[in-house]
């Protein structure tokens, strides 16, 4: 069997045909935010280059988050999950399907995260029935007993290779596949693929997504060939909480701070704040939203924040810039108050604009937020950042900010004197005022934090992650 490579237009070029040839390394596209850093940071146009005509692009997202990327895979093969997991299948494949999706939504994915983080201490103080965020509502749980050998099971069999899988997808891989590599190795859709890579000895390599991910989204597979994370802290997290041995993961530093490290012009900083109408002469003080989930009331302290910004004449000397979370799809109604104001100014909420997000890091004034990497981010440009604790008008006894920091490494990062503390909103306003009046004041202990969180910054990160990647290709010429 050589099946002929579906693409997403349904087109094929002279380079897909020549490539059909040979087996190929799947990358899996599993999320918009982790792919973001995959297209953005290099790492794919890297792999293509690494990996001349071996390189395919599998995509599990909806069609709305393939189209901002589509211009970065020409030439590639370009597969979609529907066509590698048809929803019309024999009678007996469906049967096998629907026990599979059953057992999994009693004793899978979902209760196998819930029971690992509240088995661990993971989001203390968060978890509400009902919650908007899966991973911090308790019910998914499950009705079954919280005891550790059936918990045990229950992991045994999502990660074991006698799970359905779709025929097309085995065959696919079989004939296709040297090698897997996830974008986010916790990423529910991806588990079909993990299951069918495990059953056929096809090599995989597992992305850890972000710094918080290994302490609180779930658990990981201990099956994968070889984990890629950022940090030794991160390495150690898979050690004590998921049971991996740090010999089979490797640290390569933060993508992300291979855009950092490139600089960013003042020219480019002024033309980009042209385009969102700020005057390039005045400070801007970047405000960065969080989802909806994790911050409701985020609506009220912009409100009252661009309230005081202009009655108090603070709107003379510096400027306000909102970006709202990539996630935000209520924009207009919780940052509506910046709209159409002279010297403030909204981004569109988008996974795509990387490179402006980096622009503004190396050059504004001040950054603000409530939790979300954008804060280590901040620390890691050196740009004095000021972290909010409180809600703004939200009702006696919810402390979503608050709780929104109660992950192991949120803690060390707030707890350090490289960032400022806004428990309130008098001390919000009195944060940036220092932030901009005393810009070197914290920058000693940014250095330290960024050392210990990211590594020396030697924009060289991607290098090793491809690195890394190539070096499990020999995982499948042993086997």
């Amino acid at each position: 069997m050589n099946p002929t490579t579906p693409v997403i237009d349904g087109t094929r070029t002279a380079e897909h045909a020549e490539s059909d040839s040979g087996r190929r390394v799947w990358l899996l596209l599993v999320d918009p935010l982790p792919n973001r850093i995959f297209f953005d940071c290099g790492i794919v146009d890297a792999l293509r280059d690494a990996l001349p005509g071996r390189l395919a692009a599998v995509f599990l997202v909806h069609k709305k988050h393939i189209r901002p990327w589509v211009d970065r895979v020409e030439g590639l093969p370009v597969l979609a999950g529907g066509d590698l997991q048809p929803v019309q299948v024999p009678f007996r494949e469906r049967i096998v399907r629907r026990v599979d999706i059953e057992i999994d939504r009693r004793a899978g994915f979902l209760p196998l995260a819930i029971r690992h983080s509240l088995r661990h201490g993971f989001h203390e103080g968060r978890w509400i029935s009902g919650h908007r965020n899966s991973f911090l509502d308790p019910d998914y749980a499950g009705r079954l007993p919280r005891w550790r050998l059936l918990e045990r099971l229950m992991a045994r069999w999502h990660f074991s290779a006698r799970r359905y899988a779709p025929s097309t997808l085995v065959e696919w891989m079989r004939d296709e596949c040297d090698l897997l590599v996830v974008t986010s190795a916790q990423a529910r859709v991806s588990m079909p693929f993990l299951t069918a890579a495990r059953r056929l000895g096809v090599p995989v390599v597992g992305y850890v997504a972000s710094w918080d991910h290994a302490v609180g989204k779930g658990v990981v597979s201990p099956h994968l060939d070889l984990y890629v994370v950022q940090n030794e802290t991160m390495r150690e997290d898979l050690r004590r909480y998921h049971g991996i041995g740090p010999e089979r993961v490797v640290v390569t530093g933060w993508p992300q701070t291979d855009v950092y490290h490139r600089r960013h012009s003042r020219a480019e900083y002024e033309a980009l704040l042209g385009r969102l109408g700020l005057d390039p002469s005045k400070p801007v003080v970047l405000y960065a939203g969080n989802t909806p989930t994790n911050q409701p009331y985020e609506g009220n302290l912009v409100r009252r924040l661009v309230g005081w910004w202009t009655d108090s004449g603070a709107h003379e000397r510096f400027q306000l810039l909102f970006r709202p979370h990539p996630r935000d799809n209520e924009v207009p109604e919780r940052f509506g108050a910046a709209l159409d104001r002279p010297g403030a100014a909204v981004q569109q909420a988008s996974y795509t604009d990387f490179a402006d997000l980096a622009t503004l890091l190396q050059h504004v004034g001040c950054v603000v937020a409530n939790g979300g990497t954008i804060v280590l981010d901040g620390v890691v440009n050196d740009r004095p950042s000021v972290c909010i604790t409180f809600d703004e008008g939200a009702p006696p006894g919810e402390h979503w900010a608050d709780l929104n920091l109660g992950g192991e490494h949120y803690r060390e990062l707030i707890n350090s004197e490289a960032i400022y503390r806004a428990d309130d909103f008098d001390g919000l306003v009195a944060a940036i005022e220092r932030a901009l009046a005393h810009p070197g004041e914290q920058a000693a202990e940014r250095r330290r934090v960024s050392l210990d969180a990211v590594g020396e910054v030697d924009g060289r990160a991607v290098e090793r992650i491809v690195a890394a990647i190539v070096s499990a290709l020999g995982v499948r010429a042993a086997r």
